[in-house]
């Protein structure tokens, strides 16, 4: 019979590989993030019969949710960490300050304008989509921008343009 300090030891070490192979695993609406970047995922626990990671979607409505799970399951069985499992878990509800700061430096680098300020800090003010300061432009840094629409490739977005590069970008919206 194993000791078990040796087999919780063993459970570390497969949830520390399994956070690696999270952070491989890219988000299929902004390809240039980890689901870890975003910081959806919140937990990764080993268990003897497999390991469980515990992913809160964007929204409740994501449509990417099955293929982010779907590929989480594959990751984690192809690197022989498996069987996996993922659970939900909707509360506390994700806000774009899980988005990790190497994720906001990758969206700048992607063309995507990072989200700003820190939307869920103070939980008793309401969401604002509507940014009080000015975007700055991840292409050439300009903070004279003005928005196109509220409403970018995914509901997360909006559309903005540079005044002075005259480039247009997305604005992660922060919520």
């Amino acid at each position: 019979m194993m000791n078990p300090a040796m087999r919780l030891a063993g459970d570390e070490q497969r949830a520390a590989r399994a956070w690696d192979v999270l952070h491989t695993v890219l988000d299929p609406e902004v390809p240039a993030l980890s689901v870890c970047d975003l910081g959806i995922v919140r937990d990764v626990v080993a268990h003897p019969d497999g390991v469980e990671v515990v992913l809160t979607p964007t929204y409740s409505g994501c449509p990417a949710t099955e293929v982010i799970e779907r590929s989480v399951i594959d990751a984690v069985n192809e690197a022989g960490l498996g069987p996996a499992r993922v659970t939900l878990q909707r509360a506390p509800a994700w806000t774009t300050d899980w988005i990790s700061e190497s994720g906001k430096r990758k969206l700048r680098e992607y063309g995507i304008a990072p989200p700003s300020g820190e939307a869920a800090v103070n939980q008793d003010r309401p969401i604002r989509l509507v940014p009080r300061h000015a975007i700055e432009c991840p292409r050439c840094g300009s903070k004279n921008t003005e928005r196109l629409s509220a409403f970018g490739s995914t509901a997360c977005k909006s559309l903005y343009r540079c005044v002075v590069c005259r480039e247009p970008f997305e604005y992660f919206k922060p919520l």
